[in-house]
């Protein structure tokens, strides 16, 4: 439900137009970043248990696995079959210059106080994306 400036869906948005035929190519900066791509529904449900816990107390809600941006972007372009590497291009421009280079959550607290654990990870986001955008009359 993101609007297209998050980078999720610029990417997946770019390519569903790529595999309708558009020549446009896909821009974007550090694409060695990597981030624990998780799933609204998952962590909705961790905030549920979170709020039927006796105590309040803090949990990291997180998949527990990092990924790079290039390997969401492959992964989107692999999913509807497109070789990558003529589609993307890199522009310095729009590396930031304080970025994180490398986030992962560990969710271990949440999974033994909670029984949670995020069900979906990036390849299953990207594909449900993938088939939002397809589901939609005017998909791309």
């Amino acid at each position: 439900m993101r609007p297209e400036r998050f980078v999720t869906q610029k990417i997946i948005s770019a390519i569903c137009r790529i595999a309708n035929g558009s020549p446009e190519r896909l821009i974007l900066g550090n694409t060695n970043i990597q981030r624990d791509w998780g799933w609204a529904a998952d962590y909705v449900e961790a905030m549920y248990l979170m709020l039927q816990q006796s105590e309040p107390d803090d949990y990291v809600i997180a998949t527990g696995k990092s990924n790079s941006l290039q390997k969401f972007v492959e992964t989107g372009f692999d999913y509807l079959g497109i070789e990558s590497s003529d589609r993307l291009v890199i522009d310095q421009s729009l590396f930031r210059p304080s970025e994180i280079m490398r986030s992962c959550g560990d969710p271990q607290k949440a999974k033994e106080k909670l029984g949670w654990q995020a069900k979906y990870e990036m390849q299953d986001i990207i594909k449900m994306m993938i088939q939002a955008k397809q589901n939609n009359a005017n998909w791309c």
